[in-house]
């Protein structure tokens, strides 16, 4: 069974039709033992990081993803839910996160975007810096599908898993022990996409 987490914010029902395609059982909860229970827990997100730090909180959802993740089984991060795994994030002031991976949640800012529209929305490039099991079946420096004004800041190098040029090079993915995390949207991201969520439906602990 995979858990989606819903903590009142995400695309959770897109995330689980695409596992739902690839012949996948995935359910949507916010029951900690549910969670806790599941052999695999996917976090999902959109929207504002304060609010959805606000709102794991509220459900106590916080200690069901640290044990989930401490356990060893898979755990997939989607968009905001690669960033809340981080230490902080300067959204809206500077944001506590889950502090699972050291680094921090930065906005697309400087010379380099003078000429590019913020948030960054559409389909863009991942060049694969470290294969991360369920990125087999991707080849390098093909397109998913991106909506987001912030990036992560991996303190370790050795985490990232690919790295996406818009403006800047930056960090699209990490990959450290069960972790897989993506900042783009393999739901909404076609074959490739859906790739990644069946490798990662067939992932074992």
């Amino acid at each position: 069974m995979i858990a989606i987490i819903d903590y009142g914010m995400g695309n959770l029902r897109s995330v689980q039709k695409g596992f739902e395609r690839m012949g996948r059982e995935a359910v949507v909860t916010r029951d900690p033992r549910a969670i806790l229970d599941a052999g695999k827990v996917v976090l999902p997100g959109v929207g504002a990081f304060p609010d959805c730090m606000r709102n794991l909180e509220e459900y106590g959802l916080i200690d069901a993803v640290q044990k989930s993740i401490a356990s060893g089984k898979p755990f997939l991060g989607i968009c905001l839910g690669l960033q809340l795994l981080f230490t902080e994030s300067e959204e809206f002031g500077l944001s506590k996160g889950l502090d699972i991976i050291k680094g921090r949640v930065i906005r697309f800012k400087g010379a380099e975007f003078k000429d590019l529209k913020i948030p960054h929305m559409g389909w863009n490039s991942a060049s694969i810096r470290r294969r991360p099991p369920a990125m087999a079946d991707v080849p390098d420096n093909n397109y998913f599908y991106f909506v987001h004004s912030f990036h992560v800041v991996p303190e370790e190098k050795g985490v990232i898993a690919t790295t996406t040029n818009y403006g800047i090079d930056f960090v699209s993915s990490v990959w450290k022990d069960n972790i897989f995390a993506v900042q783009f949207h393999p739901e909404k991201s076609q074959a490739l996409g859906l790739s990644i969520l069946k490798r990662f439906g067939e992932m074992k602990a």
